[in-house]
């Protein structure tokens, strides 16, 4: 909750529009996605915002997660889990004067299908902002709805993600691959990824 109050401060966001899904994703090794679990029953509103169930969130979510990371055509499965944690979803404005933004606090931990185990060690922390265009400059509580905001930030928290994978491609190299192969041996099989992430 912290982060996204401290995000909520901020008065210049440097966002851009989401990835374009026509085109080909940045490589990432022989990765695919397996099962995008979204878990969203703690989250909470911070400051005004519009509200939006744990369902909602979920569903927008998981559907961003697969059209983005869908793309991937390797024949490694990842597992992507992430907790929503908080967020904002910007309610009418005065433009200049007042001109709330919406913001998604997320955590992430990403699980190899056959080690059966988190290749972070530590789970991610994230902030996702809504994009920066002529329509959200002048507030995205204006000029979108509820369920635009919402499909927003997912497609942005997705790009995110991906960004945060592809600053790490070392997980994803044969021998990463054929290290977490062997301590997964070592320890006997390994449980399936849980509901939760954290």
């Amino acid at each position: 909750m912290r982060r996204l109050i401290a995000a909520l401060s901020v008065l210049l966001l440097a966002a851009c529009a989401a990835e374009d899904l026509s085109r080909p994703p940045e490589p990432m090794g022989n990765f695919a996605v397996g099962y995008t679990i979204v878990v969203a029953k703690n989250a909470q509103a911070a400051g005004p915002s519009r509200k939006a169930t744990a369902e909602e969130w979920e569903y927008v979510l998981k559907d961003a997660l697969e059209k983005h990371f869908g793309r991937y055509d390797g024949d490694k499965l990842y597992h992507i889990g992430v907790t929503v944690d908080a967020y904002a979803l910007a309610i009418p404005g005065v433009p200049v004067v007042l001109n709330p933004k919406s913001v998604l606090a997320i955590t992430v931990n990403v699980w190899d299908d056959t080690a059966g185990r988190k290749i972070n060690a530590e789970p991610e922390q994230l902030t996702v902002f809504q994009s920066l265009s002529g329509e959200t400059m002048i507030g995205s509580g204006l000029t979108q709805n509820r369920k635009e905001q919402m499909e927003d930030l997912a497609a942005n928290a997705a790009d995110d993600i991906n960004d945060w994978l592809l600053r790490n491609k070392a997980w994803f190299t044969p021998e990463a691959v054929a290290a977490r192969a062997m301590l997964a041996a070592a320890n006997g099989t390994a449980p399936k990824p849980p509901a939760a992430t954290n």
